[in-house]
């Protein structure tokens, strides 16, 4: 070899180094750059919906001591594990107290562990610069940083699934080995959080991606051609890591780990309810659905919104991948089969669920991610086939379009709204969102003059990144003052106390977590069960909602009340909760 031709392959090596250097600096950044999304001003604004029900049983865990009987106002409520309600407890050890910030960190924690999964992941099925791409879509994904910022279970089922796929795709060469063991007591830790899913999301994607992994042809092969016995062990070989004799022993450890809250709930308290809200919450609600009941259609559209705004990407992400299994390119062929296998199956199972909500599909997030960053990683979009190609172009151009049109939100309401919406306050931070906006329009112009997917894609995360900032750090937080929750739980404690025997609440819970009584606040749906406590002189304030004020059935002096703002509705204003004085 000459001299030449030695220095030419030092240089490259040299070259290649210093790339994937580069690389791992760009994956810290990215995890920083999340942090700062994640955690910052996390508990800047009043907790909201179903974020009570985290903060609230903690508390009442705290209060009472007993961490194995989750409750509401001293009243039971185990539709969800243990798992979530407990790592608020812990959370509290960082914040000093239970507050907006404790209940809202365990997701905050999980979003960024689910960030770094998924680069590792990555970076296992492709390339480190596929990776980072992948990683900072999902961090900066709409609804993944909206509930990195929520109280909630779903990110760390999220955590838990990608945790799995990692563990097993460490262990592929050797599925049978004692790695299985990790992955089943991942998993059982994951269901602590949400319920099953944590166990049947794992084991539906790698079952399936197993079964397909060497293509159609070769299942039909397998699996459709023999006899039964043959069919059986085609199957068992192809899926080593389940049928093998370290998973009855992975099996068992992991129910002891999932079961054991729950036995120790059932001595403590004499009841088995933990375990029938499980049978009840994940079985009877996907087969026979009691509520949520969304159309079967619902997740075409929904992921568009979750995902916002790559999700403007995610069609020609789609073809792209799809086209490049169609062709058969040898490069990442089983990781793009994994790819495909992840996202659909996930998508068809919440899809044949019979109990549907917009959230409920959020998993599908990282396949998702996955896919776009698939397509942002090509050097050119020569590369791509026709139809990814016009999809693409189409999809930054409404990006484009949505960033040069976004200057309206430095513009007075009144001068796009009528009516009561007319009245809405003037946007926050408006001189920081023209900054953030002068920057984002010059970086979509930059990537218009070549078109070039790095450049597209520099300025897809670029405006992203800052419209979440925006969003999430200035936006939401500065939107507090308009949420009367939070001073009107004060409120009602500056006047009764925060011990008053004759306080009720009348078909609601709203601000119970800010009275934070001491001991359970009564609670009455039904007027005959109100009256009868009133004649008993049980009752003397009640809380509710002033859609609800007629059917007390009583003469009531309106005392307190939320704030209303001129731009409400009918409808926001009957929601309004109220505290009246029984007469």
């Amino acid at each position: 070899m000459s001299a030449d031709r030695i220095g030419s392959t030092s240089e490259s090596q040299a070259g290649n180094r210093e790339q994937a250097e580069n690389w791992k600096i760009a994956a810290w950044t990215v995890l920083g750059l999340t942090a700062i999304l994640f955690f910052v001003r996390l508990g800047s604004r009043a907790l909201w919906s179903s974020e009570y029900r985290w903060a609230e049983i903690a508390r009442e865990m705290i209060r009472t001591g007993n961490y194995f009987w989750p409750t509401m106002d001293g009243r039971l409520y185990y539709d969800k594990p243990l798992g979530s309600y407990w790592l608020v407890v812990a959370s509290t050890w960082i914040t000093g107290g239970m507050n907006e910030a404790a209940a809202r960190l365990p997701c905050a924690i999980a979003g960024l562990l689910a960030v770094a999964l998924l680069i590792l992941l990555v970076r296992r099925l492709y390339d480190l610069r596929t990776a980072v791409l992948a990683g900072f879509i999902l961090a900066t994904s709409f609804s993944f940083v909206f509930f990195s910022r929520t109280a909630s279970a779903d990110v760390e089922t999220i955590t838990g699934e990608l945790a799995a796929l990692l563990l097993f795709f460490r262990n592929e060469r050797k599925p049978d080995g004692w790695g299985v063991v990790g992955l089943w007591l991942v998993m059982a830790v994951t269901s602590q959080m949400k319920g099953l899913l944590g166990f049947v999301l794992p084991i539906m994607v790698i079952g399936s991606y197993a079964t397909l992994c060497d293509g159609w042809t070769e299942f039909g092969r397998g699996f459709l051609e023999g006899s039964p016995g043959s069919r059986v062990r085609w199957v068992a070989e192809r899926n080593r890591w389940l049928f093998n004799w370290h998973t009855p022993v992975a099996i068992a450890l992991a129910l002891a780990v999932y079961l054991t809250p729950f036995k120790i709930s059932q001595e403590m308290m004499r009841s088995d309810a933990g375990l029938y809200m499980v049978f009840r919450e994940n079985v009877i609600r996907f087969f026979r659905p009691f509520d949520h009941r969304g159309p079967i259609y619902i997740y075409f559209y929904v992921v568009f919104a979750l995902m916002a705004p790559w999700s403007l990407m995610l069609p020609a992400a789609l073809a792209h991948t799809h086209h490049r299994r169609h062709v058969g390119l040898p490069e990442h062929a089983r990781a793009d089969r994994f790819l495909l296998v992840f996202f659909w199956s996930t998508f068809i199972f919440f899809t044949l669920s019979g109990s549907r909500r917009s959230y409920y599909i959020l998993p599908i997030l990282p396949a998702g991610a996955i896919l776009v960053a698939r397509l942002l990683a090509v050097q050119s979009i020569r590369e791509l086939s026709a139809w990814a190609r016009r999809l693409f172009v189409a999809g930054y151009a409404i990006f484009a379009l949505v960033i040069l049109f976004g200057f309206v939100v430095m513009f007075p309401p009144s001068w796009i709204f009528h009516g009561a919406l007319a009245k809405l306050p003037d946007a926050p931070g408006r001189v920081l969102f023209g900054i953030f906006w002068i920057i984002s329009v010059a970086s979509v112009i930059c990537a218009l003059l070549r078109l070039r997917p790095a450049r597209m894609a520099f300025s897809l995360a670029l405006g992203t990144y800052l419209a979440m900032i925006y969003i999430f750090l200035v936006l939401i937080p500065a939107s507090d003052a308009w949420r009367p929750e939070k001073p009107f739980g004060h409120a009602i404690v500056k006047r009764l106390g925060r011990d008053t025997p004759g306080l009720a609440l009348y078909k609601t819970q709203e601000a119970l977590f800010y009275i934070n009584p001491p001991k359970p606040v009564p609670e009455y749906v039904r007027e005959k069960d109100l009256l009868q406590a009133v004649r008993k002189g049980k009752v003397k304030w009640i809380i509710v909602r002033r859609k609800d004020l007629a059917s007390v059935g009583l003469p009531i002096r309106v005392v307190m009340q939320e704030d209303s703002y001129p731009w409400e509705n009918r409808r926001d204003l009957g929601n309004k909760v109220v505290l009246a004085e029984i007469l």
